[in-house]
């Protein structure tokens, strides 16, 4: 054999894995394109000559619209910035009664949905709930003696929403406030600082942007609700959508209606994009110090255990508590056919759902990761985007081009064959689950895009070396490693999707119902009693991520490995070890 043949091989043996890194690149981009179809199909169609609603829509609701979405904006990210960044200091930098327990309690609000804490809500508060009933019982005033504050209102929807989604700002701001150096704090203590002024001088400052990003998180869900706003007769774009989808027929109208949607979104995107460019902060010392609490005595210990309390109580101990009352005087048996029906509707969607999320999270990290190109980079950022669009914005943008596709598939063979196919696609839950991939597959990605991060690169080095192609060290080195990472993202997943409502009620199949759809036709027929059972049953699947999610906070801690390692030795020598925050 020539040298020239083998330098032509060793190059083409070399250039192989090259090319097939591309490919893989171009295909993420090719599911980029695809996940980019429900905003194309919204844009596309806002300039489009419909049924001419859409001048009537804009000098009658649209009004209401804009200043409801305003309002609940300002109420919602007044709340979660107090109630999440306040929680987040207290539990970090403080010691009271109850803060180990509050530390992982906080998060659970994330595990019940907002509308479902609507539902709760308004049977405990309404007239003939029992908490007007105890107060004209003790008082002995009648039905119209006495104001009582509306919960069915604006206010009472960015109550809901505040005490639901401060977990956002607080997850987000309490890894800030740790990851913070305590030499910052200490100088200025040394400087006369307080503890409010050093908060409110040092540490507030240095976490604005992770806050920033928690509350645009928290108004992004507040914008995507249905559930909630619809049940409290408080008009926005979402309930806007639907009613335009649904009462006028008129798609281009709805589209329309999202593209102004979509607008608050971007902008809630570019602030958060806004906070995170402005942010230059370094931690310039290497070693670690362990966060010494600031002991609360008195009075001032009890109002931090109340302060953190209060959200907690209002988020999700009363609604749990309320929806457990209510099933019990007059819910449905769980255990009857009809709710095994919804049971199963809703596991088989977010079960397909969270595997295919999984693995298409898989594969974009991983091709970003051995690609490391611009091209790569662009496409996951592009499929990741989905997260921040309302679930009724995404199920307008794909029922108007898939409709489209369908009806011309039908046409095609009737005018061929003789006979029609029917909805291929949207008589089915291809795609829903397709809507719902494009919304939560940024979630899916982000946890398995972190878990691949903890991997070093040495690993893909050895693997290469020892003859192993990406897909082969992907399959025997990657995959095993992040296992739990893969599941945490798949779980979570699992759980967003069997609580989502906007999207399920616009695209579901006709006669197919799920657990969240069920709760949202009793709640809106007044049968709150009989929509707590579907709304525990929701609950207690949202509980899996959250307890997850609550023992990662506890591990994240400083210090937690070599607490862990001291009180190891300790129990080989049989000294004593002191609880952390002791």
């Amino acid at each position: 054999m020539s040298a020239d043949t083998q330098t032509r091989r060793a190059t083409d043996t070399a250039e192989r894995p090259r090319r097939r890194r591309f490919s893989m690149a171009y295909i993420s981009v090719a599911v980029a394109a695809l996940f980019s179809v429900p905003l194309l199909g919204v844009v596309l169609n806002v300039f489009r000559e419909g049924q001419g609603n859409w001048p009537h829509l804009v000098s009658t609701v649209l009004p209401d619209y804009v200043m409801n979405s305003l309002a609940l904006m300002l109420g919602v990210g007044a709340g979660v910035v107090i109630g999440g960044t306040g929680t987040a200091w207290l539990v970090v930098m403080c010691r009271f009664p109850g803060r180990r327990l509050f530390e992982w309690m906080l998060v659970l609000p994330l595990a019940i949905p907002a509308y479902v804490v609507a539902y709760a809500y308004t049977d405990l508060l309404q007239h003939a709930g029992p908490v007007q009933t105890l107060l004209r019982d003790l008082t002995g005033l009648g039905p119209r003696d006495y104001w009582f504050p509306n919960i069915r209102s604006t206010g009472g929807a960015i109550l809901v929403f505040s005490a639901v989604l401060y977990p956002y700002v607080y997850l987000l701001a309490r890894t800030a406030f740790l990851q913070q150096s305590v030499c910052a704090l200490e100088v200025g203590r040394t400087l006369g600082r307080t503890p409010w002024g050093a908060f409110t001088s040092i540490a507030l400052p240095l976490a604005r942007p992770a806050i920033v990003t928690g509350m645009a998180l928290a108004l992004m869900e507040t914008l995507a609700d249905f559930g909630t706003v619809a049940h409290f007769g408080v008009p926005t774009f979402t309930t806007g959508i639907y009613r335009t989808w649904y009462s006028m027929g008129d798609r281009v109208a709805a589209a329309q209606l999202a593209s102004v949607l979509l607008a608050f979104v971007f902008a809630l995107l570019m602030l958060e994009q806004w906070s995170r460019l402005r942010a230059r902060f370094h931690e310039t010392s290497g070693r670690w110090q362990e966060i010494k609490p600031y002991a609360l005595r008195g009075w001032r210990a009890w109002g931090a255990a109340v302060f953190c309390a209060g959200p907690l109580v209002i988020g999700f101990i009363a609604p749990v508590a309320m929806l457990l009352w209510m099933a019990a005087i007059g819910g449905h048996d769980p255990l009857t056919g009809r709710y095994l029906e919804l049971t199963a509707n809703s596991t088989t969607l977010a079960g397909i759902t969270a595997v295919l999320a999984v693995v298409l999270a898989l594969f974009l990290a991983y091709v970003a990761r051995i690609e490391r190109s611009r091209l790569a980079a662009a496409a996951n950022r592009v499929a990741a985007v989905g997260y921040a669009i309302p679930g009724s914005v995404i199920a307008v943008g794909i029922l108007i081009p898939v409709a489209t596709l369908d009806n011309a598939i039908d046409s095609f063979f009737r005018n061929t064959f003789g006979f029609g196919v029917g909805l291929i696609f949207t008589g089915g839950i291809a795609a829903l689950v397709f809507a719902y991939l494009v919304r939560f597959l940024a979630v899916s990605f982000n946890t398995v895009q972190a878990s691949l991060g903890k991997v070093t690169t040495h690993m893909d080095d050895v693997a290469r070396s020892l003859g192993h192609g990406p897909l082969s060290t992907a399959l025997k080195v990657h995959i095993p490693v992040i296992s739990g990472g893969l599941l945490t993202a798949g779980l979570i997943v699992f759980v967003d999707v069997f609580k989502e409502l906007p999207a399920t009620l616009i695209m579901r199949p006709f006669d197919f119902d799920t657990l969240a759809v069920q709760a949202y036709n009793l709640a809106k027929d007044e049968r709150l009693t009989q929509a707590a059972t579907p709304s525990l049953i929701i609950v207690a699947c949202g509980l899996l991520p959250v307890f997850l999610l609550s023992r990662q906070i506890m591990a994240s801690r400083p210090g937690a490995r070599q607490r862990t390692k001291a009180q190891a030795q300790a129990a080989d020598t049989g000294a004593p070890v002191l609880p952390a925050g002791s």
